[in-house]
């Protein structure tokens, strides 16, 4: 049996709680894609474990495995570990050979190529930790694997190879002398990033501890062999389905595929082994964002509200949604954008996915408000569509259509948790069930609470 986690937002949706809800039943939960740049926050009796690589499991105890469509920065996963383990912890974490390594110039590369465009409509909003340069160089067949950390002439000839081309791409075309540049870029010296010698004895020493901990494995074969064993597998994606390389807001995305078909791609595992399983997307009950890119849903201007000008009433909401729930990146800090749920991008994200149920989080947030808004369709150039088109621009110009529904009350969650789905307040559970029968889609759980006490079970995609 596998289970695989979707986010069918952009991101922020709540992946991470409920991979440790329904990861209790697994025996390894794998991530297939990403890197650093994704947060998940996990709540157990009260305490928080902030994790941006570490698979969500390792909470649980479970065996956490790097797929090879991860990229992987060993400094920060080793720092994660360390962290869990002061914490208490003892994670097992494996990572895949084929898994590709972020190397310290892919983060200046980031970083200077968000202030290039930094006064261009084309600013991702990247959290400058070096997915996207890696992820290039990987399909321009000049990355560096984690395999390649565990030999170290392979190791130097990778990077005698590639980093000279990274430093005339720095001077040449960026015209920036690195030897006047004396800045850090979130612990990342610039000049030794462009070394080889610099370079190669630092990561050098990262194959010695991932060969000395026997971290490393041929994920496919590993996962199969689980699988094969009897063994429950809950593969677990980071980022959401509208920033999905191939089917999100294209130039506004990740680098990789959050969507379920990544997870065969980058697991090693077959479509078929996925497709037997069950695919969970993961809903917030409203919408946010971090980043630049369309968001027709949007309530009021985020520049604004940091600014603290707004004062509409959209403002005013925008401004609960945000303190209520949290709505800060849990990487970067930053105040992310919130809207009424999107409908059409559910759709988007069902059809992409196959969802066969979802989780909804944060109802609880949305307690307290007095009326709600949920889009069901777009305007564009005059037609109604009722799903997201296919380039931003086309995006960008929807305007929603809105059903309005009545709020709840702000309750005793932790008591709504314990006493079931019934015990929610009746104009939540009619939000709740407007949605399942729009995706046509059962809801397996609701999230009520940060905890994973916090959450209504109605269905485990294990039984």
């Amino acid at each position: 049996m596998t289970v695989t986690i979707v986010g069918s937002q952009l991101g922020d949706e709540g992946k991470g709680g409920v991979v440790d809800l329904f990861g209790e039943a697994a025996d390894v939960i794998a991530r297939y894609q990403g890197g650093d740049n994704a947060g998940h926050t996990v709540v157990e009796g009260g305490t928080e474990y902030k994790l941006s690589l570490v698979p969500s499991g390792a909470v649980r105890g479970k065996v956490g495995v790097l797929g090879n469509g991860c990229v992987v920065n060993p400094k920060t996963l080793f720092a994660e570990i360390d962290d869990l383990r002061e914490q208490g912890l003892d994670p097992d974490v494996r990572v895949a050979r084929r898994a590709h390594v972020i190397l310290p110039f892919h983060r200046v590369l980031d970083n200077i190529e968000e202030d290039v465009k930094s006064d261009t409509d084309l600013k991702v909003g990247t959290t400058g930790r070096g997915i996207g340069p890696t992820y290039e160089d990987k399909m321009g067949r000049r990355g560096v694997r984690i395999g390649d950390l565990l030999d170290p002439d392979v190791l130097r000839e990778r990077l005698e190879y590639v980093i000279p081309q990274k430093r005339a791409l720095v001077e040449d075309v960026y015209g920036i002398d690195l030897e006047e540049v004396d800045d850090v870029i979130e612990g990342v010296d610039v000049e030794d990033a462009f070394d080889v010698d610099a370079v190669y004895e630092q990561y050098e020493r990262f194959g010695e501890r991932f060969a000395e901990e026997g971290m490393t494995v041929n994920a496919g074969e590993f996962l199969a062999d689980t699988i094969d064993d009897g063994g429950e597998v809950m593969f677990e994606g980071a980022q959401g389905t509208l920033i999905d390389i191939d089917h999100g807001n294209y130039p506004y995305v990740t680098s990789s595929n959050p969507t379920a078909g990544g997870t065969a791609v980058g697991t090693g595992l077959g479509p078929t082994t996925v497709g037997r399983g069950e695919v969970v997307g993961v809903v917030k009950a409203y919408l946010s964002r971090v980043g630049s890119g369309p968001l027709p849903t949007e309530l009021g201007d985020i520049d604004e509200q940091e600014e603290g000008a707004g004062d509409t009433e959209a403002d005013e909401i925008a401004t609960y949604i945000r303190d209520e729930g949290g709505e800060y990146g849990t990487v970067t800090g930053r105040p992310r954008r919130v809207g009424w749920l999107d409908l059409p991008m559910l759709r988007h994200s069902t059809r992409a996915s196959g969802f066969t149920g979802l989780a909804v989080n944060h109802v609880d947030t949305l307690g307290g408000l007095d009326e709600l808004k949920v889009a069901t369709s777009y305007e564009l150039d005059g037609e109604e569509i009722d799903t997201v088109p296919s380039t931003t621009e086309r995006w960008a110009r929807c305007e929603p259509n809105y059903r309005t529904f009545e709020g709840w009350a702000d309750v005793d969650w932790s008591a709504v948790a314990e006493e079931g789905y019934d015990a929610l307040p009746p104009e939540a559970r009619a939000y709740l069930e407007f949605l399942e029968d729009e995706l046509d889609t059962p809801v397996y759980a609701v999230g009520v609470g940060p905890d994973r006490e916090d959450t209504v079970v109605r269905e485990n995609p294990f039984e």
